[in-house]
């Protein structure tokens, strides 16, 4: 729910920002020929403004995906936790293998990362059934059913708004490719018009055409490579989370013996 709501505050304001810009920057008269935006263009926002409304869409794309771009990052990095990763998992292997579980515990709490609150679970679950009167194999049930419940917890956090980066790649190729087509349909009708063609409607289906294909290149290009990009640390992470699950899974089925 949280995630929809975010997604749909993120459109609208783009798309409202998309609107000051396309009207109020692209389509000052200061970018036209005697002032008059319905002329030629004298800059490169000029031009842009003759790409027509659908380079709003355009816009309200890219800046979404430059929104959920920074918003991965940000939240990969708060997944993190505080510290290198490997000297944490080590030194809470270590507590357990000790004995130490209520400071494994608290080192969890230190580093507040995604696998930190993994590890935290399963090693509160421990805590939890270690001295109950079943046997060893339940026990260790137990902490792996919290394991796979923290897992169920920390991922879909980790993955949020990466089907919305790979839904964007698709439509922004899309959306561009109907700009295009709208411009390449006012230039084809400027080249139909008896006697000589209007150089202006000419010129103005032209920069509809190739603005349109720009910006859409562009939207796709960010999504897809911010959708790789993101997808290949969440898998790396998600990695490390099982190893150091496993490892600390195997010092409890030692310890429980």
């Amino acid at each position: 729910m949280k995630q929809s709501v975010f997604i749909t505050v993120v459109l609208v304001v783009a798309y409202i920002i998309s609107l000051v810009i396309f009207f109020f920057v692209f389509g000052n008269p200061a970018n036209f020929k005697g002032g008059d935006t319905g002329g030629t263009p004298i800059n490169i926002f000029g031009q842009i403004y003759k790409g027509g409304l659908v380079v709003t869409a355009l816009m309200t794309i890219s800046i979404m995906v430059v929104t959920f771009v920074i918003e991965r990052l940000l939240s990969l990095a708060k997944a993190k936790g505080r510290g290198a990763i490997e000297p944490f998992v080590k030194k809470v292997q270590s507590l357990v293998q000790e004995g130490d579980i209520d400071g494994a515990i608290a080192e969890c709490n230190k580093q507040k990362g995604s696998m930190a609150n993994v590890l935290r679970l399963a090693l509160e679950r421990y805590n939890v059934v270690k001295n109950d009167p079943i046997d060893a194999e339940k026990k260790l049930a137990e902490v792996q059913r919290a394991i796979e419940e923290a897992m169920m917890l920390e991922v879909p956090l980790l993955e949020r708004n990466l089907v919305a980066l790979s839904t964007i790649a698709s439509i922004s190729v899309l959306v561009g490719l109907f700009g295009t087509v709208l411009g390449m349909i006012r230039a084809f009708q400027a080249l139909a018009t008896a006697g000589t063609p209007n150089a202006t409607e000419l010129s103005t289906g032209i920069s509809e055409a190739l603005v349109n294909t720009a910006f859409g290149i562009f939207g796709a290009i960010v999504a897809i490579i911010g959708y790789n990009y993101f997808m290949t640390r969440v898998s790396n992470f998600t990695y490390m989370i099982d190893e150091a699950t496993y490892n600390i899974m195997q010092i409890l089925t030692v310890k429980s013996k």
